[in-house]
């Protein structure tokens, strides 16, 4: 009887000494995993303009009636957030995206912008109270930036040239490119790799 006890305990420690070798290697491979998914920016898809050059200057009308300025120097930098009432992503961001306006309301002036027939759009500003945000609905607009893919942004600095922009599907995108305006960077991504 004590044999088989010494056997079964023996078997035990030597499961655990697997598990544990098991639990090393899973530990190690986050690690590594970590350290290959370094904070992600806001993935870049411009085909028209690149970060440093000047922006398009554009008057154009909101929703509202009143107009817009895009480009040109102004005393703020600019956010154009392109959606679309029809994108669940951009439904899900514009939360993040009325946060980030009150937020750095201070040095930024934010406007939504789109393409396709008022009345969704309408109905999408008052569904997530978007009234008092100019809201553009502007081919031309998208046109001019290249956004090809739902929701894009683009950060326009004070002096009118664009200092980010790309592809924002989460609150951190969004960020990334007030992080990549402040380090003077295009992106995060090339800020990393330069480290």
């Amino acid at each position: 009887m004590s044999g088989f006890l010494f056997v079964s305990q023996a078997l035990l420690w030597v499961g655990l000494a697997i598990v544990g070798l098991l639990v090393a290697a899973l530990a190690r491979q986050v690690g590594v995993l970590h350290e290959r998914i370094a904070p992600a920016g806001a993935l870049t898809l411009h085909k028209n303009i690149e970060p440093g050059h000047v922006a398009p200057q554009l008057r154009l009308s909101a929703l509202d009636g009143s107009e817009v300025v895009v480009g040109g120097e102004h005393a703020q930098s600019q956010l154009l957030f392109f959606v679309s009432p029809d994108c669940p992503v951009c439904k899900s961001l514009l939360p993040t995206f009325k946060s980030a306006m009150r937020a750095e309301r201070a040095w930024l002036r934010t406007v939504l912008a789109s393409d396709g027939d008022e009345p969704s759009h309408r109905k999408m500003i008052a569904a997530h109270e978007l009234e008092g945000i100019p809201y553009v609905v502007s081919e031309e607009l998208g046109r001019a930036f290249g956004v090809s893919r739902l929701p894009y942004a683009v950060l326009i600095d004070e002096h009118g040239k664009v200092a980010a922009l790309g592809l924002v599907n989460s609150r951190e995108h969004l960020e990334s490119l007030f992080e990549a305006k402040e380090r003077g960077v295009a992106s995060l991504q090339q800020f990393l790799s330069a480290a």
